[in-house]
């Protein structure tokens, strides 16, 4: 039974480990989303402001509707790239519950194992206890005077 109890504890703290990983590696990918949408809405910004800079000079009806299509698929871009954030986000929290669900079973195989091994040193004090109370019976007997 103990033996199987530490390979359960081994392998849970090995799922750990996994789970760990993955989680920072869902926070990572989430970071460099949030990386990725800042730099384009920064991208969009310094092209409208190219574009009203543009604008004071002058532009064709052409150049126009070229710019504009550009800001419109920019648009469409980050539209699509915040409809990707609840997945990210989704992915964090699904990594972070199953590492918690598995941190949760190690720590009851390491529970269980504790209890076991107090209810082993329990077992051994009283028999050791107990030999002793027979050896003290025993020695007290041998120097009552008949």
């Amino acid at each position: 039974m103990e033996n199987a109890l530490e390979f359960l504890l081994e392998q849970s703290q090995d799922q750990e480990h996994q789970a760990v990983l993955a989680l920072n590696k869902a926070r990572s990918e989430l970071e460099d989303y949030y990386t990725q949408l800042k730099q384009i809405e920064q991208y969009r910004l310094d092209y409208c402001n190219q574009l009203v800079e543009r604008g004071k000079s002058g532009l064709t009806a052409s150049e126009y509707t070229h710019l504009n299509r550009f800001l419109t698929t920019l648009d469409e871009t980050l539209s699509k790239q915040k409809q990707a954030e609840d997945h990210f986000k989704d992915q964090v929290e699904n990594c972070e519950q199953h590492w918690l669900d598995i941190r949760k079973q190690r720590r009851s195989y390491e529970w269980l194992m504790e209890k076991k091994r107090t209810e082993k040193q329990k077992l051994a004090d009283a028999r050791e206890q107990k030999e002793l109370d027979e050896l003290s019976t025993i020695q007290f007997s041998r120097r009552k005077p008949i």
